[in-house]
């Protein structure tokens, strides 16, 4: 009885913090727009250190962590530059297909002359 319910009781498991951590990404607001996720960032950065240095002092370790490296990174902007990128991959697809297709007839062309 207990080798059945084993399996069934991992997959439980698996998909309530696979369900939690989803949960928890768009409540924080991560799943949402750019502008959602570069606040979701501040406020990490905001609340990450305060928390690591409670836990160490609970857990009694004092060491001193070295201090957190300023980033400065807009997900606003990162996304921007990614979504003008792909658009503009995709308008020139048609044209770059052609000018390469006429460049591997062209040298087609000079292997059998």
């Amino acid at each position: 009885m207990a080798a059945r319910i084993l399996p069934v009781v991992k997959l439980a498991t698996k998909v309530t913090i696979a369900g939690g951590a989803v949960y928890v990404a768009y409540d924080s607001g991560l799943l949402g727009s750019s502008e959602q996720g570069s606040e979701a960032l501040g406020k990490a950065k905001a609340v990450i250190p305060p928390a690591v240095e409670e836990w160490m002092k609970y857990f009694g370790m004092e060491a001193q962590l070295p201090t957190m490296p300023k980033i400065e990174f807009s997900p606003l902007q990162s996304w921007n530059s990614g979504v003008r990128w792909t658009i503009s991959s995709l308008s020139e697809a048609p044209t770059k297909a052609s000018d390469y297709t006429n460049q591997g007839l062209q040298y087609l062309k000079d292997l059998t002359k």
